[in-house]
Formats: C-alpha cells, sequence, structure tokens
C-alpha cells in the first residue's frame, strides 16, 4: 500500500506543530495588554516601543499567548527539499491540545484533527481502496505497533504538548538575543518587527525537546559544543501577540547531518482569541491505522 498520504500528513503534522508552543488552556479569551514598554507616538495607534531585551520579549508575548490561548494559523515552510504548506485552527492546552488543519505536502493535500490527544487523518478514495478500507478516517495511536505509527505517534506525543507560540518564545528567552527591531505595518495593521539570533548551545534541550526520548540523547550529544545560531523574525501587535514567525532551521538540521537544504517555516496567526471546535470524526468512519497495516501484512 502507499503511505504517500500518511508520510506527508505527519512531515506537516511535525513541522506544524514545531513551528509553534507554549501552556495555556482551551477556548476563548480576551487578548493580552500590550507589555511593560512606554507607548509610543501617536502614528504607531498605540503600539507600544520595541523592546530591547530578549527575555522581556518573549515574557510579554508569551502572557499574551496564555491568555489568548486560541488562534487561527497558516504556514509555510520547506524541508528536504519538500515545500509544505498548511492551513487550521488550533486551542493551546499542553498535553490536550487541539487543532484542525488543512496541510499540502508531497502533492497530497490532506485533512487532519487533533483531539482527546489522538491524531485523525482523513483517507483520499483512492488509498482506502488500496488499504483495503470503507473507512474515510485513520486513527494514530501513541502506542501503536507499525512503523508509521511509531514514528507518528512519537512525534504526536511529544509535539502536541509544545504545540503553541510559547515554545518558540522560551527558546528566544533563554537562547535569543535581538539582533535588530522595528515597527512597520504587516497586513493593515502596525506591528513590531524583531531580528534575532538562538544559539542552541545555551540550552540545547531547548531545540531537542519534541524528540521521542530514545532519540533525544543522542541528539543532544551531537549539537552539544557546536556553534549553531538560528535566525528567526517575530511581527507581534501592539497586545503582543504574534502576528507572523519566520524561523531558519537549516543550520541545526545540518550539524545533526542532514543534507544542505531548506528548513524553513513561516507561521502566520489571526483571530486571536477565536473558539475553536474540533471533534472527532464519528467512530464507524475511522479504521486504527496500527489494525489497517497489520490487516494488510505490513
Amino acid at each position: 500500500m502507499r503511505k504517500t498520504t500518511l508520510v506527508a500528513a505527519g512531515a506537516a503534522l511535525v513541522l506544524t506543530l514545531t513551528a509553534c508552543s507554549g501552556n495555556s488552556a482551551t477556548g476563548t479569551a480576551q487578548p493580552a495588554a500590550a507589555g511593560g514598554q512606554s507607548q509610543s507616538d501617536g502614528g504607531s495607534k498605540g503600539l507600544a516601543s520595541p523592546f530591547t531585551d530578549a527575555i522581556q520579549l518573549a515574557s510579554a508575548s508569551k502572557q499574551g499567548t496564555e491568555k489568548s490561548k486560541s488562534a487561527k494559523f497558516t504556514m509555510e515552510g520547506a524541508a528536504g527539499g519538500q515545500t509544505m504548506t498548511a492551513t487550521g485552527a488550533m486551542a493551546f492546552d499542553g498535553a490536550d491540545t487541539k487543532f484542525s488543519m488543512t496541510s499540502t505536502a508531497a502533492g497530497q493535500t490532506t485533512e487532519m484533527r487533533m483531539v482527546d490527544k489522538v491524531m485523525y487523518i482523513k483517507l483520499p478514495a483512492e488509498e482506502q481502496k488500496q488499504m483495503g478500507t470503507d473507512k474515510a478516517w485513520a486513527k494514530i495511536s501513541a502506542d501503536g505497533t507499525d512503523p508509521v505509527s511509531q514514528a507518528l505517534g512519537g512525534a504526536l506525543s511529544q509535539s502536541a504538548e509544545q504545540s503553541d507560540p510559547g515554545k518558540m518564545l522560551d527558546q528566544i528567552s533563554k537562547t535569543g538575543r535581538i539582533i535588530s527591531s522595528d515597527q512597520t505595518e504587516l497586513n493593515g495593521e502596525q506591528v513590531n518587527h524583531y531580528k534575532v539570533e538562538l544559539d542552541v548551545a545555551k540550552a540545547v534541550d531547548q531545540f531537542t525537546g519534541q524528540v521521542p526520548a530514545a532519540a533525544r540523547d543522542k541528539l543532544t550529544e551531537m549539537l552539544k559544543g557546536k556553534d549553531i545560531k538560528i535566525p528567526a523574525e517575530l511581527w507581534l501587535n501592539k497586545d503582543n501577540l504574534p502576528v507572523q514567525v519566520t524561523m531558519d532551521q537549516g543550520p541545526m538540521m545540518q550539524a545533526l547531518g542532514a543534507p544542505a537544504g531548506d528548513a524553513k517555516f513561516t507561521m502566520k496567526y489571526s483571530d486571536w482569541g477565536t473558539q475553536v471546535d474540533v471533534t472527532a470524526p464519528p467512530a464507524d468512519q475511522v479504521v486504527d491505522l496500527g489494525e489497517l497495516m497489520k490487516k494488510a501484512g505490513r
């Protein structure tokens, strides 16, 4: 059977969850107030002056994401020569984070949902036929024994707890420095724009936390002592909420032995505090991926 949809979906999932992160609660809340800095002149429409310290920047923005708790997002990224895109909505609640998104990777467009710590991937009719099922959705269990479930389930369990922008903000707080800042307009909104640099050597664990435990120690050892700087940019609105985030993880991936190439992503956020309702597909339309693989003799 072909695994194109499942592998593509998994790649998009990992890239999307790695692009985000923090500790908040599911639901809707009021946007956070602008943090700590004196207000700029009226031309900035209430936009606070940019922070000059990375710790203050990360703290103020994380307060905003934790209060808002949810957002809509779009993602564009590239890794290993493959371009990936996704759109969706996410409610941040640690291990209970839930989201729905539609991703396109490796030429396949796939609908995914995560709810109650379970990931569901919609199977195209062609793949249903090839896999010998009439079920429209495959369920991936973190404790599945088949290779695909092990790969994606491990990524799911490790990444779900880190799937709001707080993860990157933690990385900035512990490993980053602000290279430059300015005030500009993005999509008709006044924003503070920051260019930052993350020093992996300052806190290696911040960059390996989403990796399954079996591989974490090896990756941590490979990164230790290496001078790896990761460039990133943030655009924050007047409430210190991320509007856009970009990061280039190429230097770290190459340090881990990956071929040179793109490892960049851009996350765009909107509608902070929006209500996010995600439900599992009807039970009679769901098949367990592990059981399906076993039935297919894979």
